[in-house]
């Protein structure tokens, strides 16, 4: 079982399924590649359908797309339990995971996360403007607010226990602590929000992720 990944310094659609993979199983291969050159971006075109990463090749497959390598995560390693075990619980965290994989646009694009922007490391953006970007990030809030008031009683993440829309939300709160974003002036009041941000960034996980991705940059 191989996953194919882009850079891990930036790279948030790779790092979700790296996630989700990690939670259920150390057995699995990484190949990352850099298609901001011309040799990663060729070895990415004869890899995947889409021309896009992450994808994982398994049995003879490749499944692309993160929400979807996730799907099969849940289906391959069912007592990882990567979906809340109360039903309401988790209808919302399947449209909590949708919604941060197909929405919020205009925070994507005012803070990016590129090679001018990385994910992990000391530098800092200052905040982005504009209303569109705010109303994404209230959104954000009351998302996150909602959901620990009202399923997060059993643990620090967004329903209790780690799921599938910690991994989704966790790129999201890098770009948070890179873009400097106070969410308190964005409806957070009782510091819900900011402590969940705090949670993901302090995943063991995501550490990995981050220290291999800053490894990754010293040996260049």
């Amino acid at each position: 079982m191989e996953l194919i990944i882009g850079p891990r310094l930036f790279s948030t659609w790779s790092l979700r399924p790296w996630l989700v993979l990690k939670r259920c199983t150390g057995d699995f291969a990484v190949r990352e590649l850099d298609f901001n050159t011309a040799e990663g971006h060729a070895e990415m075109l004869a890899v995947s359908p889409t021309g896009l990463v992450p994808v994982l090749r398994v049995e003879g497959e490749t499944i692309w797309d993160s929400m979807a390598i996730s799907v099969w995560c849940a289906e391959r390693y069912p007592q990882v339990r990567l979906w809340p075990i109360d039903a309401h619980a988790r209808w919302l965290a399947r449209s909590a995971a949708c919604e941060m994989h197909g929405g919020f646009s205009a925070l994507r694009t005012a803070c990016t996360m590129n090679p001018g922007h990385p994910m992990v490391g000391p530098e800092r953006s200052p905040p982005p403007e504009g209303e569109a970007v705010a109303a994404d990030i209230r959104r954000l809030v009351s998302l996150w607010v909602e959901m620990r008031t009202r399923f997060g009683a059993g643990g620090d993440y967004l329903f209790g226990d780690w799921s599938v829309p910690d991994a989704f939300f966790t790129p999201v709160a890098a770009r948070i602590r890179h873009y400097q974003i106070d969410l308190a002036a964005h409806g957070d009041a009782d510091g819900v929000a900011t402590a969940y941000v705090a949670t993901l960034l302090a995943q063991p996980d995501f550490l990995e992720w981050s220290e291999q991705a800053l490894a990754g940059v010293a040996s260049r």
